[in-house]
């Protein structure tokens, strides 16, 4: 009995953190870069969540600002080191974190934090 693609495929998250130094079709261009990496693969986008530009906890290779990206999406799990190899060569790509999750978010939701 032979084992189809869909059963082996993992649900993963993944963050993304590009440069705010690049226009906005550079930066969808990046981004499309990344998701075509994960379709190229055998994967499929379930959801995307833009979460615009935003201030870094701290300065990483001369950036302040970077714009943030939480994507949803199914892979081969053989298929995430080719996936970081990628991203390491896409050098508007500033950083980036994939983790296996059970479910998708559909709405992001932060606790507010206390005034000072």
């Amino acid at each position: 009995m032979q084992e189809t693609k869909e059963q082996k495929q993992n649900l993963y998250e993944g963050m993304y953190i590009l440069s705010a130094h690049l226009t906005e079709d550079a930066r969808n261009k990046a981004f499309e870069k990344i998701k075509k990496s994960i379709t190229d693969k055998g994967g499929e986008i379930v959801k995307i969540h833009d979460q615009g530009k935003r201030r870094l906890a701290y300065p990483i290779t001369q950036n302040r600002e970077g714009y943030y990206y939480l994507m949803y999406f199914t892979v081969d799990p053989i298929a995430i080191s080719e996936l970081w190899h990628d991203y390491r060569l896409n050098e508007n790509l500033i950083r980036f974190i994939t983790l296996r999750t059970d479910e998708v978010l559909e709405e992001l939701k932060f606790k507010q934090l206390p005034e000072q």
